[in-house]
């Protein structure tokens, strides 16, 4: 046993670490956080100074059994999680847990996972940083609060699913994405007119080219574009003025946790998830540094290692030491930029992380390298028909600099990239050769929507949430159906170009534009809009954006030991929780309703509003003899933006066709969207078809296709093997079986051996699977990853413990009785079987009143005989 136990947040970090530390060291993970709040009564006691009440999650169980029994035999524990608040607060609960005291337990942090680092580390131990705990503490209670009081709120005031639920960021965050919906929806999109004349003039080698000069700004009107080019008719083009002067573009700080996502997002398309998910990774094998922090600081050692690199690689006259400093004055943590830990190694291994560490690499590098130079041009030249005036303008990089490695990308937002072309070279007085002149017609456009990255740009300039709260605020939001991400097919517009030509003669030419087109942009859902409509009107403080950012700089001023954490719950919960009292007690239901019209037939109002499984279209009301009419809307559409005739449009489905092969054909909408129903196969109608132009014929192209699709590949034991490719990738089914096709076989050349080698897998894989089966109880005991467990319904639950407290053994699993399982059910879902036995109940009362009331029913007269 080695002297000394070091507990670490993962076991990846903890097996790089014991290599570097050797024999008198033994270093264990934690798994994360080991304990959480009790879920009961919000596991808070209120009145008690907003004191927290911990317990072990039962799936830490173990770990804390082991890590204490591991201690017991440690003569030193030393705590090495995360250098952040959350994991400054997993070394304060091991210490709890584990009985160590934190005044004098060893606490070790970096923010690299090197051997300097490390050996570092350990000579220069401290202890746990209480005001650092207490800021993750007051988070944590803060946010239990607002999650426990007003997600309550939302189901009786909203209703729907229970699994509405409301947060401090997680709320604000659905109420920047609703805004800006909102925005785009009620943009109206204004014309202009831009001018571009194009000239020709001999460049340094005498060669002819041509370049582009613009007209005036803004053009109001084809009219007035129709007047400037008649006004050009004739024109001599002579340069008035021309100047040059030298630019510079410096190259942006090394990354920030949310720099990374956003430049991640938008040079690699990768989710904020992904890259957290990735980078960790790169973190945990020692290739980078810290990945959460808001630091843009570069330590000496890190600078004197780029320097190195940039004048070995590219020479000196490439280096430029920089140090940055944060916009934010109260950066949550002391570290580091994210950079790699070894600038030698320009790339890694690793083929999934390769691409996110080489843009690290490049951005560190660059961070250090010279300006890029350039000289930039301008030529004013003079119409002689009229008073206004053409600009031509170009650059020429006279230096690359840090370009030489990377540029930063840019957001829709930030405009267009620089795209100054090159000029010839031009002189005063220089009379130019006219060629053409064009008047386009062009839109002006609204904000465009928030991806991911631009969100959390969004959110930090605003000073919401920290790099630890930013991907499992948007991962929320997305989960609780608020918000979803998802691409928007554009819409052709017209565009109006005027050519003024050589001959001084005026055309006119129509084109189209794709427009509003839109590819992985989170787009709020009308659930979404509903909960953040109420919330803004019951909740204005919590949802108020200052506020909200005020309150991440309280919890900045707990870290610093500045600010006491109850006193500030204290004074954030009366208020809070007096709002809460009045909301329920006098807020109507909100339903999110919008009416549209009334329909001509029935004389009955038509309006689109949430119902129970989501939006919807209902035509009369509940007071009407008849029943209201429903119709749920499409996957694209909206409760604010629906028209009354798409709403219309909705009740034509399902939409009879016909017969084929005597089974009906018929069109409809289902929950996975428009499908052609031949007898009783559901068929998907391809993507962006509208249903309501599927006639006959082409349902009938539907289900060949179909047909073809799903005829036999194989067969096996007399009964057709057929393929198709689902949710979870390509499949083949035999005997009503879905067996997954792995990539190393080619699913387009699938031969009859093949088919027969994955079912024979499949059913060998089965029959291990089970240990215990009830199908009609939807119970079963199976063989699993991590030894045997109960499958109840849908879900997965643990087998419990022997009498002695040890695991059942395969052997012993298979005699354990259906009344035994059962009560390991009630134990882990306390109301499995409160529906069955309500229903039973219902049943037998409905049979004893239907009996009784026959019982007492008065006898019928007997018909008299004629």
């Amino acid at each position: 046993m080695a002297k000394n136990l070091l507990i670490v947040e993962s076991p990846a970090k903890a097996k790089t670490i014991e290599k570097i530390l050797g024999k008198d060291f033994e270093v264990k993970s934690s798994f994360g956080h080991i304990r959480d709040l009790e879920k009961d009564d919000m596991g808070i006691d209120i009145n008690n100074n907003f004191q927290p009440r911990y317990i072990v999650p039962e799936d830490k169980e173990r770990v804390v059994r082991d890590l204490k029994s591991l201690a017991k035999k440690a003569d030193e524990v030393w705590l090495a999680s995360d250098e952040d608040r959350e994991g400054e607060s997993i070394s304060w609960h091991l210490a709890e847990v584990l009985g160590l005291d934190p005044k004098t337990t060893k606490r070790i942090v970096f923010n690299e996972i090197t051997a300097p680092a490390i050996r570092k580390a350990v000579q220069n131990p401290r202890t746990i940083d209480m005001n650092l705990v207490d800021a993750q503490q007051a988070r944590r209670v803060l946010d239990r609060i607002v999650g426990f009081e007003l997600s309550p709120v939302l189901w009786r005031k909203i209703g729907m699913q229970r699994s509405l639920s409301a947060g401090r960021v997680q709320s604000v965050a659905v109420r920047l994405i609703v805004e800006r919906e909102r925005e785009i929806n009620q943009f109206n999109a204004v014309s202009s007119y831009k001018i571009d004349a194009y000239f020709v003039a001999n460049d340094i080698t005498g060669k002819k080219v041509t370049f582009k000069a613009e007209g005036p700004s803004k053009i109001d009107s084809a009219q007035d574009a129709q007047k400037f080019l008649e006004s050009c008719k004739g024109a001599n083009y002579t340069v008035t003025d021309i100047s040059v002067r030298p630019t510079k573009r410096s190259p942006a700080a090394p990354f920030t946790t949310s720099t990374l996502q956003q430049e991640a997002s938008r040079k690699l398309g990768y989710g904020v998830s992904r890259t957290m998910l990735l980078a960790q990774r790169l973190y945990e094998s020692g290739k980078i540094t810290y990945m959460r922090t808001d630091s843009v600081n570069l330590s000496d050692t890190a600078m004197g290692e780029i320097r190195n690199e940039v004048t070995s690689s590219y020479g000196a006259k490439y280096h430029q030491p920089r140090k940055y400093k944060n916009k934010n004055e109260s950066a949550q943590e002391a570290h580091e930029a994210i950079r790699p830990t070894y600038m030698e190694n320009h790339t890694v291994d690793d083929p999934d992380a390769k691409r996110l560490y080489e843009l690290i690499w490049k951005r560190t590098i660059a961070s250090q390298m010279s300006d890029a130079e350039f000289e930039k041009t301008t030529a004013k030249i003079d119409i002689s028909t009229n008073k206004e005036t053409l600009t031509a303008t170009g650059e020429v990089m006279k230096f690359d600099g840090f370009l030489k490695v990377y540029l930063e990308g840019k957001d829709e937002e930030d405009g267009d990239d620089d795209n100054d072309s090159i000029l010839p070279p031009l002189q005063v007085k220089q009379a130019l050769e006219f060629k053409e002149m064009l008047a386009a017609e062009r839109y002006t456009r609204p904000a465009p929507r928030y991806t991911e990255a631009s969100l959390i740009k969004k959110l930090e300039e605003l000073g919401i949430g920290r790099p630890s709260t930013y991907a499992p605020t948007i991962s929320t939001v997305q989960k609780r159906n608020y918000v979803e991400k998802r691409d928007k097919d554009g819409v052709l517009r017209q565009l109006n170009i005027l050519h003024l030509d050589k001959k001084n003669e005026i055309s006119k030419e129509i084109k189209t534009e794709t427009t509003g087109a839109e590819k992985g942009k989170l787009f709020p859902t009308d659930l979404g809009m509903l909960v953040t409509d109420f919330l803004k009107q019951h909740f204005k403080t919590v949802m108020d954006y200052g506020f909200t950012a005020e309150i991440e700089n309280d919890f900045d001023k707990i870290a610093e030991g500045k600010m006491k954490w109850n006193k500030m719950i204290d004074e954030f919960y009366s208020p809070f929780h007096n709002s809460i009292e009045v909301t329920l007690e006098t807020a109507e239901r909100a339903k999110g309703e919008r009416e549209l019209g009334v329909e001509s037939a029935s004389g009955k109002q038509v309006i689109a509003r949430m119902g129970r499984y989501g939006p919807m279209v209902q035509i009369g009301s509940a007071d009407d003899e008849e029943k209201p009419r429903f119709a749920r809307l499409k996957s694209n559409q909206s409760i604010e933006t629906i028209s009354f005739d798409e709403a219309m449009d909705l009740f034509k489905l399902p939409l009879t066709l016909g017969e084929f092969e005597g089974k009906e054909v018929s069109v409809n909408v289902g929950r996975f969207g428009p499908y052609v129903k031949w007898g009783e196969d559901f068929i998907s109608i391809p993507k962006g078809e509208d249903p309501l132009t599927v006639d006959m014929e082409r349902a009938l192209a539907i289900i060949n296709v179909k047909q073809v699709a799903d005829a036999p590949i194989a067969s096996y034991e007399g009964k057709p093997v057929t393929k198709g490719k689902g949710r979870f990738g390509p499949f083949i089914k035999w005997n009503d079986i879905f067996i997954n096709v792995p990539r190393a076989y080619n699913f387009d050349t699938l031969t009859q051996a093949q088919c027969e080698e994955l079912i024979q897998k499949k059913m060998e894989k089965e029959a291990n699977r089970y240990i215990q089966q009830w199908p009609e109880e939807k119970i079963s005991i199976e063989n699993g990853r991590w030894g045997a467990f109960i499958r109840f319904q849908k879900k997965m639950l643990k087998l419990g413990r022997k009498a002695d407290g040890t695991k059942y053994s395969e052997e012993e699993a298979a005699g354990i009785s259906l009344e035994d399982v059962k009560k390991m059910i009630v134990e882990q879902v306390p109301n499995a079987f409160a529906k069955k036995a309500a229903a039973k109940k219902t049943a037998a009362k409905k049979t004893a009143t239907k009996t009784a009331t026959k019982k007492a029913a008065p006898k019928k007269a007997a018909p008299k005989k004629k």
